[in-house]
């Protein structure tokens, strides 16, 4: 296994642990399950993700057989670790959900203001790196294609499956990526664990998500509230945080234009 990084364009790296690339398996058991023409996509420090002869699946590395855990280098210690720190994010996510209603609630009553033209929001649940480089992006787990970011502006997405307020900006992040294809990226990122978000089927999503079980990016951006956007222009910097309620097309136009190199 080996660190592989990413570069998706506009400053984002995104990380994962994976095994050989695409590392082929004739048979792979866990538990009671086993599953055959395996292809290895990724493995965390306690799982792996694979394509089989049924679909999409994935394992915890402590159910595999002794052989294979020591193959994807399983160490039982780094794994309950991480399984903790998994725990302590999905609780404190599990608080951000019920703050985020409210927060929704308030902006329909705060007026953005604009700096220059750039829509400005007056209040974001999040720490601000507006004007500024972001933080990295971390993706454990993609659960369509990776995108092609190239010279594309980036708007990272933090979204969850369960909160109506997500489900409710589907709509307008679908419209906003349909109408500027050739310009920007949308990326939706939770932590959540994918067979969560795998239940929701309603409304369909039209552009990429990946997950961050972890955490990382999401305590990165010091985040307290979703769905919060972030719109990083190919130069590296964020030019928009804050609700993706507040974009309208005419201010999303105004940024892919007066920062597209």
């Amino acid at each position: 296994m080996k660190l592989i990084k990413t570069c998706l364009g506009a400053g984002i790296v995104v990380v994962a642990l994976l095994a050989q690339a695409d590392e082929k398996l004739p048979m792979l058991k866990s538990g009671d399950n086993v599953y055959s023409n395996v292809t290895v996509t990724s493995v965390t420090a306690t799982d792996i993700y694979f394509t089989h002869s049924g679909g999409i699946g994935n394992a915890k590395l402590k159910n595999l057989d002794p052989v294979w855990q020591k193959h994807f280098h399983f160490n039982s210690t780094n794994a309950v670790a991480v399984e903790k720190k998994q725990a302590e994010a999905t609780f404190q996510f599990r608080q951000n959900i019920l703050t985020a209603k409210k927060t929704e609630d308030e902006f329909k009553f705060a007026a953005p203001t604009y700096d220059d033209g750039d829509l400005v929001v007056p209040k974001i649940y999040a720490k601000s790196f507006r004007g500024q480089v972001p933080p990295q992006i971390f993706v454990d787990k993609w659960l369509t294609p990776a995108p092609d970011v190239g010279s594309k502006f980036v708007m990272i997405v933090f979204w969850a499956a369960g909160p109506e307020q997500c489900r409710n900006a589907i709509p307008l992040l679908n419209g906003l990526a349909a109408r500027f294809s050739d310009q920007l990226v949308i990326i939706a990122i939770s932590n959540e664990p994918d067979d969560e978000i795998r239940k929701m089927t309603l409304p369909k999503l039209n552009f990429y998500f990946g997950t961050d079980v972890q955490s990382r990016t999401l305590s990165a951006f010091e985040v307290t509230a979703i769905p919060h956007a972030v719109v990083i222009d190919p130069g590296h910097i964020v030019r928009f945080e804050g609700s993706p309620f507040y974009l309208q097309e005419k201010d999303l136009a105004h940024l892919l234009t007066t920062y597209a190199q």
